[in-house]
């Protein structure tokens, strides 16, 4: 999409300073967009199109960048990124922009913070889409330590741990702050029982790619939920599977139907 066309704003949530983004109808539908670890609003949802796709399906665009990435104010206290914190900086987005409510969407760590703003702030979330994270919610998605390693470590060359080669290596693509990083996987990790899923009474929709070996089962989760479906993303890994046309197309159907079923 034309980035000239993307709203820029910030707004504080507690002593951070948040940076977000907007395109779309103001008066369609708003979807608000969570992004992964070490990524960015940018990377996850610009680049991969999925602004464009949503702008173009008359939906209102709505991402931020979270705390420790992106534009946003980067503590580098692990204290600072428990997932519940961050879901409050997506819910104080809302308010400050009065959306009573929205379509969620998060990948991958952004799915757990949707989970724990869906939680939190039930009101608020319309519908949730959880990318790149099934079963991980629950049972975890192994041990992430050497990732942190990884972003502390003097320079890739020093990584050996192929995950946390792979993560350093995005953190650099993406010119991110390495110690944030590192402080925000110490603590972003917690886990969603499964009392607290049978909570989620919204319509949830999982996208895991095939080959993605961090995610867990997508099929798993949806039955834990009590609205809950899945889309397996074809031939896709963690980080290919956000842009991927399968997954936009599951999405687009999946709100379609929701806005179809809502009063007019």
């Amino acid at each position: 999409m034309n980035l000239d066309r993307l709203q820029a704003g910030r707004f504080t949530s507690g002593d951070m300073d948040i940076a977000w983004y907007e395109a779309g109808d103001p008066e369609g539908a708003p979807v608000l967009l969570i992004h992964g670890f070490a990524s960015t609003a940018h990377v996850n949802w610009v680049f991969p199109g999925w602004f464009k796709t949503l702008e173009q399906a008359g939906y209102r665009v709505i991402a931020l960048d979270n705390r420790g990435h992106g534009e946003s104010s980067k503590p580098h206290d692990p204290e600072a990124y428990h997932p519940e914190t961050m879901a409050a900086d997506a819910a104080g987005l809302l308010d400050e922009l009065r959306i009573g409510s929205a379509h969620v969407m998060g990948y991958s760590m952004g799915a757990r913070i949707s989970a724990f703003l869906a939680l939190a702030r039930p009101e608020l979330v319309r519908s949730l889409v959880f990318g790149g994270l099934g079963m991980g919610m629950v049972d975890g998605v192994g041990d992430w330590d050497p990732i942190a390693a990884a972003l502390r470590a003097p320079s890739l060359d020093d990584v050996s741990d192929e995950r946390g080669r792979m993560f350093r290596a995005f953190a650099e693509q993406t010119k991110s702050d390495r110690l944030a990083l590192a402080a925000c996987i110490s603590t972003s990790r917690t886990l969603v029982s499964r009392e607290d899923l049978a909570r989620l009474t919204m319509p949830v929709l999982i996208g895991v790619g095939t080959r993605d070996d961090i995610a867990g089962s997508a099929e798993e989760l949806a039955r834990l939920l009590p609205d809950g479906r899945f889309v397996d993303i074809p031939r896709r890994d963690h980080m290919l599977a956000v842009g991927d046309k399968v997954f936009k197309a599951a999405v687009l159907a999946f709100y379609d139907e929701i806005e179809a079923g809502r009063p007019a």
